[in-house]
């Protein structure tokens, strides 16, 4: 009851002072009738909190997203279950679910009645232009009685996630060679003429499949001795963004760098079709991706991942030097000088494949790149790339990357994007 006092609406206190002062003036005029009505409107806030306090925690809530991650601009439809525990029906619920402004304003809702045990479904739609995650919820719930008199609210503490993730732009198939390693016991040996002899035994270990057992070695050693396990092969591969902030131009989601990030996911995706088991690398360091790279784990990385002080980097060439047993480098990179350039050029050899795609950045920027030096640098760190065997690719702005990906495949030392030769053979 006391908490139903607490929630008189302005229409409940003044409804309570009205009848007061009322029932005040007619006990000193000896009014009756003036009495009466003077109880009635007294009686009326009252009863209304009696009831509201009556219902305050006999509702049961879920939610569902579907679905629960989604590209960025893509829709999310949310589903709200509320259903009444109890035998006794609701009164008039307002209902608020906690949204992000991100993904949009507040919905808010009203019903009328929940009967004994009965269930209402509510269905809004979330959008986001951002990437990100964002938390959905907590509801709250206001208890009100039909005249506006109490109004009380309970806030349920589940919440759930939606997460949006990076534009992926399907991009064209090209062939990107890449060096095979594995994680098995041994390499696959060869048949041999000989047949089963020529396979590499070992003896016998506690928890190991008896099927595994090679009884023709057994026999010659006289120990139990069962089949190595065939190594496991992967292509593997790194992807390194570049998301220092000076190396950038624009804002919002039109920004380089949003563009950038949207690469990354779109190459990673493609290559991930393809089975080849990726790690994400920036300029901080390389990112801990749950799946190996192969899934929703690396676009779950770019969906939070957010522009960095640093002004090299040093810190992401050399983790993917520490990496080691990468067959091919993909880079998405903002502005670049000749030093950075020169770094990244010497993490290929040994049969690695490097591919550059490098933000145009000077196409973002309103200032003319003349002005600025930054059109010079871009061209400087593309031939000295080129130079080094990487395979480089130019995304300017308002150029989808499906369009360029075929450059991917073309050798930059010989061919620039019209076919003629590069700044990097010329030097």
């Amino acid at each position: 009851m006391i908490a139903g006092l607490r929630a008189l609406t302005s229409r409940g206190r003044s409804f309570l002072a009205s009848g007061t002062a009322a029932l005040l003036c007619a006990v000193a005029l000896g009014e009756s009738d003036l009495l009466r009505v003077s109880v009635l409107v007294i009686a009326l806030p009252l009863l209304a909190a009696l009831v509201v306090a009556r219902t305050r925690y006999r509702l049961s809530c879920a939610r569902r997203l579907d679905p629960s991650r989604v590209a960025v601009g893509s829709d999310s439809t949310v589903t709200l279950r509320l259903e009444n525990v109890t035998r006794l029906p609701t009164g008039l619920l307002l209902i608020e679910d906690t949204v992000p402004y991100a993904v949009g304003t507040r919905p808010r809702f009203v019903l009328d009645r929940v009967e004994s045990r009965g269930i209402r479904e509510i269905d809004y739609k979330v959008r986001s232009d951002l990437r990100g995650r964002f938390p959905i919820g907590p509801l709250s719930v206001r208890i009100a009685d039909p005249f506006g008199l109490v109004e009380l609210t309970r806030a349920f503490t589940a919440t759930d996630t939606l997460m949006v993730v990076p534009e992926v732009v399907a991009l064209p198939h090209v062939r990107l060679s890449g060096e095979w390693t594995g994680g098995g016991e041994s390499r696959t040996t060869s048949v041999a003429a000989a047949g089963e002899d020529d396979v590499g035994p070992r003896e016998y270990r506690q928890g190991d499949d008896l099927r595994r057992v090679h009884w023709r070695s057994t026999a010659r050693y006289g120990e139990l001795m069962v089949r190595r396990e065939e190594q496991q092969w992967q292509s593997r591969g790194a992807l390194l963004l570049d998301t220092r902030r000076h190396a950038h131009r624009g804002e919002g989601p039109r920004s380089s760098f949003e563009v950038g990030v949207s690469a990354a996911a779109s190459i990673g995706a493609h290559l991930a079709r393809d089975g080849l088991g990726l790690r994400l690398v920036t300029d901080q360091g390389a990112h801990h991706l749950t799946d190996g790279g192969a899934g929703t784990s690396l676009l779950d990385a770019l969906a939070v991942v957010r522009q960095s002080t640093a002004r090299s980097l040093e810190s992401g060439i050399g983790a993917l030097r520490q990496g080691g047993g990468d067959g091919l480098i993909v880079a998405v990179l903002g502005d670049l000088d000749a030093e950075e350039a020169h770094a990244l050029a010497r993490l290929r050899g040994g049969g690695v494949t490097g591919v550059a795609v490098m933000l145009d950045v000077t196409t973002w920027q309103q200032t003319p790149a003349h002005h600025t030096g930054a059109g010079g640098s871009h061209e400087t760190a593309r031939a000295v790339l080129a130079g080094a065997g990487w395979r480089v690719v130019r995304l300017p702005a308002g150029t989808s990357l499906a369009s360029v990906w075929q450059d991917a495949a073309r050798d930059s030392r010989y061919a620039g994007p019209q076919g003629t030769m590069t700044a990097g053979d010329a030097a």
